[in-house]
């Protein structure tokens, strides 16, 4: 690519702060300004890494009312990182809209790759991973009903993201939707000191969890079901 990049999507790390590129770092280096989803949050990974550039906030409750603003200062001549908290933006994190403005309007984003919480966690699932799909959150309330019932004839190997006061109600909902002897792990606080993979059938992760209250994000793989 010759032409610099009016927009760098950048991902972080999901835990350990040792799992960032030196590509990375060098982009956050360089550009004029870096937008966060928490400023505290990112603000650490620069103090660690020793990187003194301006932090600016952007996440899911100013999004839409930043691009136009942000779009603005890019057609200056400004050239800006995004990050999110953790892993890579826009993927279940704020972050589309305004790639997808910024692409619209012909600039240059480039997306480096990095750090993303679900590609670790397929594979400690021991589950098969040739093919999967990526559901993200499922919503909490209105529409959740109807999008579980609507992967019920999925054969791929089903990922999640779920949060901890959720889980045990998600697993039980997942065992009445897709049945209780259905293959599935929970991993979580992956690439931190307390990382864990509990594999089992849902039938088996409500009993565990159950008894095993949990903190920390956490990642919900699910066998397909058979074709």
């Amino acid at each position: 690519m010759t032409e610099t990049p009016h927009l760098y999507v950048v991902p972080t790390p999901i835990g350990n702060l040792e799992d960032i590129t030196l590509r990375a770092l060098n982009v956050l280096k360089s550009v004029d300004v870096i937008l966060a989803e928490d400023t505290r949050t990112s603000g650490k990974l620069l103090k660690h890494y020793e990187i003194k550039k301006p932090l600016e906030s952007y996440h899911i409750f100013n999004e839409h009312k930043s691009v136009e603003r942000l779009v603005a200062r890019i057609e200056q001549g400004a050239v800006m990182a995004l990050v999110s908290d953790a892993g890579t933006p826009a993927i279940s994190d704020p972050g589309f809209l305004l790639v997808r403005e910024l692409r619209e309007r012909g600039f240059t984003v480039n997306c480096l790759p990095g750090a993303t919480a679900f590609v670790p966690a397929l594979v400690n699932s021991g589950l098969p991973i040739d093919r999967f799909v990526f559901e993200g959150f499922l919503p909490h309330k209105k529409g959740r009903k109807t999008r579980l019932e609507a992967l019920v004839e999925e054969s791929r190997t089903m990922v999640f993201y779920e949060s901890p006061h959720r889980l045990l109600k998600t697993l039980v909902q997942f065992s009445e939707v897709f049945g209780h002897d259905r293959m599935a792990c929970v991993s979580r606080e992956l690439t931190k000191i307390y990382e864990e993979n509990v594999r089992g059938t849902l039938a088996e992760l409500i009993e565990y969890y159950e008894n095993h209250p949990i903190k920390g994000e956490i990642v919900l793989t699910v066998a397909g079901g058979r074709a």
